[in-house]
């Protein structure tokens, strides 16, 4: 499975095409500009030569062109992004992981995008893929670190079961994380703006938290019927 990233230049972006090359996937780094995913991906070659095979590089309409695809925009070019690859998109799997969230001072706070999350207002722009909510919370520096396991749970919703456990199994290949089954797509308002909690013990702890809950015992990647 090739798995494309939109707007994969950025921290997240690039460590998330990192860590999934680690594991056996194909990432194709896109960006408006295919010289600055062309540069992302060399940055990265150069760390790791062994990824070399695995990372490619294009314009965002080549990431579109994947199995698969990540939208690793800032939030607010997330449904536009999306939308201009509309046609590429059309019934695949497109996963959002932007977080609406800003900083006043020495809070964070969530914002309240369009239809009162991200990934909602993705869906909305492009209706006919099947938009998943995963990634929020995983910090972009230790998704780079591919030499270590990121200890995390990655919260999913969608509304498409067979999204949900697609997106799980890879998230299971990820060494330390653990895919948590969160419900529809309505979810993906609390989980974005969680983020903002997150952040703001970052701040307060000078370290990079992630979440992990305790007490499910249940197969993580089983969906109800």
């Amino acid at each position: 499975m090739r798995i494309g990233i939109l707007g994969g230049t950025g921290p997240a972006g690039s460590g998330l095409a990192a860590r999934l090359a680690s594991i056996g996937y194909p990432a194709v780094i896109g960006s408006r500009s295919k010289y600055r995913a062309m540069e992302a991906r060399d940055e990265l070659v150069d760390k790791w030569p062994q990824l070399a095979e695995l990372l490619s590089f294009g314009d965002n309409a080549a990431a579109a062109d994947c199995d698969l695809v990540v939208l690793a925009t800032p939030w607010d070019a997330a449904a536009g992004t999306a939308q201009e690859n509309e046609e590429a998109l059309d019934g695949k799997i497109l996963v959002t992981m932007a977080n609406a969230v800003v900083r006043v001072n020495k809070e964070f706070l969530p914002l309240m995008p369009p239809r009162g999350s991200v990934a909602a207002h993705v869906q909305a722009a492009v209706p006919r893929t099947r938009v998943v909510a995963a990634f929020h919370h995983l910090p972009a520096t230790e998704l780079g670190h591919i030499e270590e396991p990121i200890e995390s749970d990655v919260l999913i919703c969608a509304d498409d079961p067979e999204a949900v456990r697609e997106v799980a199994a890879i998230v299971s290949d990820i060494p330390g994380c653990r895919p948590l089954d969160a419900g529809e797509l309505s979810s993906a308002a609390a989980i974005e703006a969680f983020t903002a909690v997150l952040l703001q013990l970052n701040v307060r702890y000078k370290t990079r938290v992630a979440p992990k809950l305790i007490g499910i015992k249940r197969d993580p990647r089983a969906v109800d019927a």
